[in-house]
């Protein structure tokens, strides 16, 4: 009688349910009888040697499916009538016909034990593209070439500026400013660069992004005929050009850049000067 009120002193002083802590107690009871730290109500001490694994005994649900019903539903899976046919179809369609051999989380869990439940439409895959790790060593090795808009003095007014650097150096070998991208543009601007650097067949490696003047047929004939090899940005991927970038980016960063130009020759003009700037002292 004392150990039943001191029991539901502690159930009072925790917050919890006597049946709560019973089941608690009965539990540690006989986890450490079987350590052989506690002895058994009938007396047995219940150890057991050190070297014996003693494995927590597995609960089988009663309703479980047994082996041999295991394997109707893995045979009627696997038939020729429904191999191509997923779970939850399978399951309609047998109850359809009043059969019923087991619920669809059990067909899945039977066909992922097999290693069985996968994806089985062709699926698409994107090739991979490796990031270009293009190095310069020496100037005219190593170009890089882009095109960027300057605003005009009206509005849907662009002005296009083509400009080729030189990677290891950061020197502008070349640059236009015309009133549209074309690729003979870029083309003429190419020949004209290589013959002034002087470049000789096989030295010269021209990366681009994937504009559609950079990767037209006449700059890439005219590169084959100079000898020079040419690579591509990843698609859609700005970084992968980033020198280019970077030196727009100082132009049009500049205190003095105008927010729009009056004329052609007003934006040559400033270019002119800018460039000069760009590689004799920045």
């Amino acid at each position: 009688m004392a150990q039943s009120e001191t029991a539901c002193d502690i159930c009072e002083a925790l917050g919890l349910s006597r049946a709560t802590l019973h089941r608690t107690l009965t539990a540690r009871i006989a986890q450490l009888t079987v350590m052989g730290l506690c002895e058994s109500p009938d007396g047995d001490s219940g150890a057991v040697q050190p070297d014996t694994e003693i494995e927590a005994p597995v609960r089988t649900s009663p309703r479980a499916l047994s082996a041999p019903e295991r394997e109707v539903v893995l045979d009627t899976l696997h038939s020729e009538r429904f191999v191509d046919v997923a779970p939850p179809q399978v399951h309609a369609t047998l109850l359809d016909e009043g059969s019923y051999l087991c619920s669809v989380s059990t067909m899945y869990r039977l066909l992922s034990e097999r290693g069985e439940v996968k994806e089985r439409r062709n699926q698409l895959t994107h090739p991979v593209y490796t990031r270009h790790e293009l190095l310069a060593r020496r100037p005219n090795e190593l170009w890089s070439w882009d095109i960027t808009k300057l605003l005009g003095v009206a509005k849907w007014t662009y002005y296009y500026l083509y400009v080729i650097l030189d990677v290891f150096s950061r020197c502008v070998v070349g640059w236009t400013l015309q009133y549209r991208e074309s690729s003979h543009v870029a083309e003429q601007l190419m020949a004209q660069s290589c013959e002034k650097q002087r470049i000789m067949p096989g030295e010269l490696t021209m990366h681009a992004d994937n504009g559609s003047s950079m990767t037209s047929k006449p700059v890439a004939f005219l590169l084959a005929d100079l000898g020079v090899t040419k690579t591509h940005s990843r698609p859609h991927v700005s970084n992968d050009n980033p020198y280019s970038e970077s030196q727009f980016k100082t132009m049009k960063y500049r205190p003095d850049f105008p927010q729009r130009f009056e004329s052609i020759e007003e934006a040559r003009a400033f270019c002119q000067v800018f460039f000069e700037w760009y590689n004799e002292e920045h």
